[in-house]
C-alpha cells in the first residue's frame, strides 16, 4: 500500500467539489504511512523538512510546490494516485501540494507530533 494511500478521500472530495475535512484525511494518510513519523521521515528525506517542521508548528504553513511532491513522491506512486483517481501525475502533485499541509496541519494541532 503505497504511503498516500490515505489520500484519496481528499482528492475525490476536490475532484468533486466537496468540502475536505482534514482531520480525517490526516487520520487515514498517517494510519497508511506508518504514523505521522513515517510521512514527516519520508518528506523530510526529500528535502522538505522546513516545509514540514511549519506544518506541524502553530504558525503560517510553508507552500510546498507540485515539483517539489514530484521529487519527494516515487513515479510509482505518483501513477498509481493520477490511475486511480483519473487524472495525470502533475494534477496529482498539484492536488497534493495543495492539500497534504493542511492535512500534516490539521494532524498536528497543538504544534507536536504525537
Amino acid at each position: 500500500m503505497s504511503i498516500f494511500d490515505g489520500l484519496g478521500g481528499v482528492l475525490s472530495d476536490v475532484l468533486a467539489g466537496r468540502q475536505v475535512d482534514y482531520a480525517a484525511v490526516a487520520t487515514r494518510i498517517f494510519d497508511n504511512a506508518g504514523g505521522l513519523q513515517g510521512i514527516v521521515s519520508q518528506l523530510n528525506s526529500a528535502g522538505l523538512g522546513e516545509q514540514v517542521s511549519s506544518w506541524i508548528g502553530t504558525g503560517h504553513n510553508l507552500p510546498v510546490s507540485a515539483e517539489q511532491i514530484q521529487a519527494a513522491l516515487s513515479s510509482d506512486q505518483l501513477r498509481d494516485l493520477a490511475a486511480k483517481f483519473g487524472v495525470n501525475a502533475d494534477d496529482v502533485s498539484k492536488l497534493l501540494a495543495e492539500h497534504l499541509p493542511k492535512a500534516v496541519d490539521a494532524a498536528t494541532p497543538n504544534g507536536t507530533v504525537s
